[in-house]
Parts: structure tokens; C-alpha cells; sequence
């Protein structure tokens, strides 16, 4: 049985290179890194979060939440059922552009989430969006969920490897390196929440200073959008971030092409609802298009969170990762 899973571990991993990935993901050293810290040495697909490693805050031996219920507080002219919440019916004609702005609005309303410890470790469990099907038959929730430790100074990484049944045979902890520029162009986590801090809540300020930041090298032949994408998925992709950079970040975003919102709400992976900015630009510089394909950032209707990114063809899921839980623990093996 053990060899079968280990067949069916290495055909993910041939699988991965299937669908074309973001440019940003494929940055040396980071899919690399990723995988290890977030899938326990096993390959994700390329189409993922495109992220540099950065952690989420929620309960943990200190019990701190990660999302904490918002109330804008602000008048609303389109007659939402509640101040924070949205739903369906509320995104029937808007735009990408006045979502975003609502969640930048949110965000500057809430109140500031404090920086980790260096030593800490953050626990993250993520749901597989559109997983296949062969691989849940074989492997069950191995294939539909991931999880792993990394500490928030980027100095260390864990996983578990388990036996076919889902018996821990051994927690695998790795030395890292990822400040100063010590792992090429990753970052840890807390230089990537110590970047967002400093964002200006304009959207088009903070989209100069991240463009002067560079932290993705600008794809030769690539149009400027396509490179700004490469950065701000990245950014949008970090799993705790200040408030007080947030606002910028979302009204960065908001000025791309190619940004669409889905008019209903949708069910991530993990069963949770969420709003779906759809981006539909060729990211990737290549010049085809793609067009009946999107990269769907999955964004919690109450906290205005960024939940997820989904890739979406033809109508259909077929790769992404969404949030299930997020965590600071005192050392790996721990869940809060």
C-alpha cells in the first residue's frame, strides 16, 4: 500500500507542471520552499497561491483570532443586510473596483493586528480547490487538504510524514535562511509583514512603492500591468497582514485590467463563502490571453480577508488552495 501512495505522490508531482503557473510563483526558490513548508516535501500544483512565505494569525496558546468580526460603520447606499456582511444579492452589479474599495474601507476600520514573536511558528491547514479526483480516491484527505508549520522569522519549516493510514511516523523539522536576501528573492515572513506595514493607503502610492520595492524581477517583454500583477499576487497572497498596509494593497489592486467580480457569492473548498475577484489578464507575459481563464481571489465577505485564489477554465475549478485554519503555536506539532 505504502508503494502505491508513493507512485501516486509522484505522478502529483509530474501533474504539476500541467497548467501554465503564474510568473510570480515560479520565482527561484519560492515553489520550492513552499512546497516543502506547506505540503510536507510533496509538490503542489504550480497554480497555487503565487505568495512569498508569510504566516496567518489565529488562536494559539495565547488564543489570538485572526479574523475578528468587522462593523464598517460607514452609510451604505446599496442597502446591505448587515454593515459588515455581504452576500448575493449585494454584489448584483458591482464592480471589482467598488468591492475592493469597500474592503479597503473595512480594513482601515480595524484594529491593528500585532507583529508575531520571532520564535513563533505558525500552523496553516489549506484546502486543495478543485482537486482531482484519482488522488482523493487514493489518498482521501491527504489529497483535499494540506498543512505545515514555518517560523515567522523564516528561519525554519516543518511537516509531518505520515504512513498510508494517517499515522505520524515523524515531524520533519528544516533549517532556513530566508532574510536579508539570503534564499535569493524569498522573504520571510516577517520582512513580508514589516513591507505591508509601510504601503500608503492610496492605491496608486502604494503601487509605486511596491513597484520601487522589486521584489519580483520585471518579466522581459512583459507589459507593466503583467508585472504589477506579479507582485500584487504575491502580496495578496500573505497570510497576515497589518491593517494599516491593507487598505493600500486592496486599492492597488483595484487599478489592474482584467479585474472582474463574480455577481454571487461563492463556497471555497474548505466549505466557507467568500467573494470572488476574477483577474483574467495574460500574467504570465506569453501574449496568449487565456481568456477562458481566471484566477479567482476567494475574499471573506464579513472580514474582507483574502481566503484564497482559485484558477478557474471553462466554468470549472482546477486548482488553487483555500484557507482552513491558521494558527501561532510555540513550537511545530502544535495546532492551537
Amino acid at each position: 500500500m505504502e508503494e502505491l501512495i508513493d507512485e501516486v505522490t509522484r505522478v502529483r508531482e509530474l501533474r504539476a507542471g500541467a497548467p501554465t503557473p503564474d510568473r510570480a510563483r515560479l520565482a527561484p526558490g519560492r515553489a520550492r520552499l513552499l512546497d516543502a513548508a506547506r505540503t510536507g516535501g510533496r509538490r503542489r500544483p504550480v497554480w497555487t497561491r503565487p505568495r512569498f512565505v508569510i504566516v496567518g494569525v489565529a488562536a494559539a496558546v495565547t488564543a489570538v483570532a485572526v479574523t475578528a468580526s468587522l462593523l464598517v460603520g460607514r452609510d451604505d447606499t446599496r442597502g446591505l443586510s448587515t454593515p459588515a456582511t455581504l452576500t448575493s444579492a449585494d454584489l448584483k452589479g458591482m464592480t471589482a473596483a467598488e468591492l475592493l474599495e469597500r474592503a479597503a474601507e473595512a480594513v482601515e476600520g480595524r484594529p491593528p493586528v500585532a507583529e508575531p514573536r520571532a520564535k513563533q511558528w505558525m500552523y496553516e491547514k489549506k484546502a486543495v480547490e478543485g482537486p482531482d479526483e484519482e488522488e482523493v480516491a487514493q489518498l482521501g484527505d491527504r489529497a483535499r487538504f494540506s498543512e505545515g508549520w514555518i517560523r515567522f522569522d523564516g528561519s525554519a519549516h516543518a511537516f509531518e510524514q505520515l504512513d498510508p493510514f494517517g499515522k505520524l511516523i515523524k515531524l520533519h523539522v528544516t533549517e532556513m535562511r530566508l532574510e536579508n536576501g539570503a534564499e535569493g528573492d524569498d522573504r520571510s515572513p516577517r520582512e513580508m509583514y514589516r513591507f505591508v506595514a509601510t504601503l500608503p493607503s492610496d492605491g496608486r502610492e502604494a503601487l509605486r512603492a511596491i513597484r520601487e520595492k522589486d521584489a519580483i524581477a520585471d518579466e522581459k517583454g512583459a507589459t507593466r500591468a503583467q508585472n504589477d500583477y506579479s507582485e500584487l499576487s504575491v502580496l495578496l497572497g500573505t497570510d497576515i497582514k497589518p491593517s494599516e498596509g491593507v487598505a493600500g494593497l486592496y486599492r492597488a489592486f483595484a487599478t489592474l485590467p482584467d479585474l472582474t467580480l463574480v455577481d454571487h457569492l461563492v463556497e471555497t473548498a474548505a466549505g466557507r463563502p467568500a467573494v470572488a475577484v476574477r483577474y483574467s489578464g495574460d500574467d504570465d507575459g506569453d501574449g496568449d490571453g487565456e481568456r477562458d481563464t481566471g484566477r479567482e481571489w476567494l475574499i471573506d465577505p464579513e472580514t474582507y480577508d483574502v481566503l484564497g485564489m482559485r484558477l478557474v477554465r471553462d466554468g470549472k475549478v482546477i486548482g488553487g488552495s483555500s484557507e482552513v485554519t491558521l494558527a501561532f503555536v510555540d513550537k511545530p506539532g502544535e495546532r492551537g
